[in-house]
């Protein structure tokens, strides 16, 4: 795709343009990062957007108090860490599948917000702060380089740390993992509050785009972040796949919806389109794992 649309499309092939994708996918890809990480573990997490949101809010509004960029960075980190783990406590420790336990809690979170701001948007954070969502360094733009940092640590942690080993363990069988002295309650609890971390900080970015802190704000998330890493070759069952899935699945949606966009493809066609391109590429993974004698 990227090959065909290079050589095809002037426009798309400009250097601004594609800084211009990586800067768009980079929100998604945090959030997909973190989802990851859950479905290899044999889960995932619905409310990622809701908890998006309640950062972009907590952040706004911390800001727009106090003043301070740090408080409000570190209030928005900290609503996603209290929020995924308390998905994290529904999964591992009240034994909630992961659909009923994070579309409920999504529930919660976007009630508590629209109560408490009237489901008004909040505005007048610090000028300094749309650095974070629109600058850049050495010409890359600043969520980009955020987003290759969250990646290449998810990487470290999943491939040369011990509960990284853990995640694959726990995705591939919780009750043979429990049996051969795997803590699986600590291993789901650790995976929904990096999850829960990465969709606060993909907030933190969003509010730095827009500077504007907006209750509706990440509805797509989860969806989308579930559609990225699986279309980019980690499938739903758990126990395999990787970050790298994350990635590529993040910047083909991001690649596709720009393309589109240049070939003036009416936005009513631009989700079939998408969600034909996932169809295809899950069914091809799917008839490659079976010709190999894999499980699809």
């Amino acid at each position: 795709m990227l090959i065909i649309f290079l050589v095809t499309n002037e426009s798309f092939r400009q250097p601004n343009n594609l800084l211009n994708i990586l800067q768009q996918s980079s929100i998604i890809g945090i959030v997909a990062c973190g989802m990851a990480v859950m479905i290899i573990a044999g889960g995932f997490d619905l409310s990622v957007g809701a908890i998006g949101a309640a950062s972009t809010m907590a952040g706004a509004a911390i800001m727009t108090g106090t003043g301070s960029i740090p408080l409000g960075v570190l209030g928005g980190i900290a609503v996603g860490l209290v929020a995924g783990t308390f998905n994290g406590l529904l999964v591992s420790r009240a034994r909630i599948t992961p659909f009923v336990a994070t579309l409920g809690s999504s529930t919660i979170i976007l009630g508590i917000i629209y109560a408490s701001t009237n489901a008004a948007p909040i505005s007048g954070i610090p000028p300094e702060f749309t650095q974070f969502g629109l600058g850049k360094i050495a010409g890359i733009p600043i969520p980009a380089i955020v987003f290759a940092g969250v990646a290449l640590l998810i990487f470290v942690v999943l491939k040369w740390t011990k509960i990284g080993h853990y995640v694959y363990a726990v995705g591939s069988s919780r009750e043979a993992s429990r049996l051969a002295g795997v803590p699986v309650q600590g291993v789901l609890l650790f995976t929904f509050i990096v999850g829960g971390t990465l969709a606060g900080l993909a907030g933190l970015v969003l509010l730095g785009q827009t500077s504007i802190g907006q209750p509706t704000a990440g509805t797509t998330w989860p969806l989308t972040a579930i559609a990225a890493v699986v279309v980019g070759g980690t499938p739903l069952r758990g126990g395999t796949g990787g970050v790298h899935s994350a990635v590529i699945g993040t910047l083909l949606l991001g690649v596709l919806a720009n393309a589109l966009n240049l070939y003036g493809v009416s936005p009513y066609w631009q989700p079939a389109v998408t969600g034909a391109v996932v169809l295809l590429a899950v069914g091809v993974d799917s008839y490659q794992r079976k010709s190999s004698g894999g499980v699809a």
